[in-house]
C-alpha cells in the first residue's frame, strides 16, 4: 500500500448528486462504500467535506449577505453534512466501525472539538474521522482546511474527489474542446497558469510542506483504493513533477 494515512475531501455535491441541493441516497452510499473499502483494506481515513449541497456564496451575494457571515453559514452547513456522512458510515458497515466527527466550532452536543494530536490518535486506532466547520474562520475555503487537516495529522496525501472532473485540465473542457488533462504537474504549475479547480491557498500550503494531492473523478468505485494501491488516476499533484498531459 503506498499510502497508509489519507485525507479525503469531498464537496458538498458529492452528496447531493445531480440535485443542486439536499441529500442524495445513492451518492451518499456511493461515498460510504469508497470509504469503507479503503477502511477495509487498513488504509487511516479522514474526511473534509464542504457545504455547497446547503448554502452556496451565490446566494448570500444575492441577498446582500456580507462575506464572513456567509462562510460562517457555510461552516455550520459542513457540520450538518459530517454528520449526515458519520450517520450514513456507521449505518453502511458491517462492522463495529468508529466514526468521530471532529470540528473547529464548538457544537459540543453532536460533535467533539478538533484537538490535533486527540484527532492523530482517533486514525492510530482505526477510527475514521471527519473534520467539520472548516478552520473555524470565514475568508478560508474547505480545500484550505483539508490541506491543513491533511498535514496536521501526519496524512500522506491528499485525495482531492471531484464530480464529473476527472482531473485537472489546462483549461475549462466545458467551455474549451481544446482543453487537455495534466497526468502529472507540480504546485508552481497550477499557480503559474491561475488554475482554479483547487483553491490556490491550499495548493500553497501543500507545496510548503510536501504534500502530494490526487484530483481525480469520484464516480468510478474502486479508484480511491487504486491511488491508495500506488496507480494514478486523474492528475497527480506534486513536487517537482514535471508536466504530462494525456
Amino acid at each position: 500500500m503506498r499510502y497508509s494515512r489519507i485525507l479525503l475531501k469531498l464537496s458538498g455535491q458529492a452528496v447531493s448528486g445531480s440535485a443542486d441541493f439536499g441529500f442524495d441516497p445513492e451518492s451518499l452510499e456511493h461515498i460510504a462504500d469508497q470509504v469503507l473499502r479503503l477502511h477495509r483494506e487498513g488504509v487511516e481515513i479522514s474526511i473534509v467535506i464542504g457545504g455547497g449541497n446547503i448554502f452556496r456564496g451565490n446566494v448570500a451575494s444575492q441577498w446582500g449577505i456580507e462575506r464572513a457571515e456567509a462562510d460562517n453559514i457555510g461552516m455550520m452547513g459542513t457540520i450538518i453534512n459530517s454528520l449526515m456522512l458519520r450517520g450514513v458510515l456507521t449505518a453502511s458497515s458491517d462492522s463495529e466501525v468508529e466514526v468521530r466527527v471532529m470540528t473547529a466550532i464548538p457544537v459540543n452536543a453532536v460533535a467533539e472539538p478538533f484537538i490535533r494530536l486527540r484527532a492523530i490518535h482517533h486514525l492510530e486506532k482505526g477510527h475514521i474521522v471527519i473534520f467539520a466547520g472548516g478552520t473555524g474562520n470565514p475568508y478560508v475555503t474547505t480545500d484550505y482546511a483539508a490541506a491543513q487537516r491533511a498535514i496536521e495529522t501526519r496524512s500522506q496525501a491528499l485525495l482531492v474527489a471531484k464530480n464529473q472532473v476527472r482531473g485537472i485540465f489546462t483549461a475549462d473542457p466545458r467551455t474549451q474542446s481544446s482543453a487537455r488533462m495534466y497526468r502529472r504537474m507540480s504546485y508552481d504549475t497550477i499557480i503559474r497558469e491561475n488554475l482554479t479547480i483547487v483553491d490556490q491557498q491550499s495548493i500553497i500550503l501543500a507545496r510548503d510542506h510536501g504534500l502530494p494531492i490526487h484530483v481525480f473523478d469520484f464516480a468510478a468505485k474502486t479508484t480511491v483504493t487504486r491511488i491508495c494501491l500506488g496507480e494514478d488516476p486523474g492528475t497527480f499533484v506534486g513536487p517537482d513533477e514535471e508536466e504530462v498531459l494525456e
